[in-house]
């Protein structure tokens, strides 16, 4: 017992579900702690069992999780650390999703359809989470879906660094891939220095996943190196269709920045051969040696993660990691 305030003295505990343990040990460095022993395995019928090797009771509990493929079974592992995690007493459970499942249903389209990201902050929810902690939503609105704090981490300041340093005497023009993100483009523009901006003109068929159409470039191009941004790459037909529309129009390169590299197939095909530049993504998900390729660079959230992680535990502001300001 602390003499001064007569309260137990906290205790941080780092936990990591077994889809990313990378990432997860690389957070745990930074943090200096260790991430907390567990037996964890797969019965026969493909059902997860989870035990924690030591006392949680009244820790402060952090559990890690991405969501590679098997996207579900991620999900899953990690909804039954969190119910162990209570059960066991632990006083605060956040949960850290650097890439939050079916972010990409955040509402309805058509009628008789599911809103599947309010489910999942239903499911944590149910399961004994207090909080959750994300990298770049897909939409600022998934906010609203848990009833309780969410900190919503950006990782334009990691990208941008890294565009700033590599390409910081060019002339550049921020790109956005659709009207939607043409605001996220603003503040990247500024970022860079007050750019220039643009985007791309497209359309989607609501009845067809994964593919879009670029029609046609708003804004000056021409002559300068287009950053074009996006929150995800999946299989890549969008940015690759925004770079070539980008080339078309005479922009002289393109280097492509996006938080997550779902890279699903045949996105390693189709980004190697699109003639951007780089691309640019973070380690919000695991990227393996097949799903790499020249031009790939991968930046680590290791660092942003910690920091978030050391202001919650310490009921400090986490406002500047939001803002991006960090």
């Amino acid at each position: 017992m602390s003499p001064k305030s007569g309260t137990p003295k906290k205790n941080l505990m780092l936990f990591s579900g077994r889809s990313h343990v990378e990432l997860a040990e690389e957070v745990a460095k930074h943090l200096n702690v260790t991430i907390t022993p567990q037996t964890v395995h797969n019965f026969a019928n493909g059902e997860i069992f989870v035990r924690f090797q030591e006392s949680v009771r009244g820790t402060d509990a952090f559990v890690i999780q991405s969501y590679p493929p098997p996207l579900n079974e991620w999900v899953m592992e990690q909804l039954i650390m969190v119910d162990a995690l209570k059960r066991a007493s632990a006083k605060r459970i956040t949960v850290i999703m650097p890439f939050y499942p079916y972010g990409r249903q955040d509402k309805k389209h058509k009628g008789r359809e599911p809103i599947s990201a309010r489910l999942i902050a239903d499911l944590f929810k149910t399961a004994g989470a207090d909080r959750i902690m994300s990298v770049d939503l897909h939409t600022a609105q998934i906010q609203g879906f848990f009833d309780g704090p969410v900190d919503h981490l950006l990782a334009q300041t990691v990208l941008a660094d890294h565009i700033r340093d590599t390409y910081g005497e060019s002339d550049i023009t921020v790109v956005s891939p659709d009207s939607g993100r043409v605001r996220l483009a603003e503040k990247w523009a500024q970022q860079l220095g007050d750019r220039p901006i643009a985007f791309i003109h497209k359309t989607r068929d609501p009845d067809t996943p994964n593919q879009a159409v670029a029609n046609r470039v708003v804004g000056q191009v021409r002559g300068r190196l287009c950053v074009l941004i996006d929150d995800m790459i999946d299989t890549g037909g969008t940015i690759v269709k925004a770079t070539e529309a980008l080339l078309n129009e005479g922009a002289a390169d393109v280097v492509i920045a996006s938080t997550h590299g779902i890279l699903s197939d045949p996105a390693t095909e189709r980004l190697a051969n699109c003639k951007a530049r780089e691309v640019i993504v973070t380690n919000t998900l695991p990227i393996p040696e097949e799903k790499r390729f020249a031009g790939l660079t991968v930046l680590s959230i290791a660092p942003l993660l910690a920091r978030a992680i050391q202001e919650v535990f310490e009921d400090g502001s986490v406002t500047s990691l939001f803002d991006g300001s960090a």
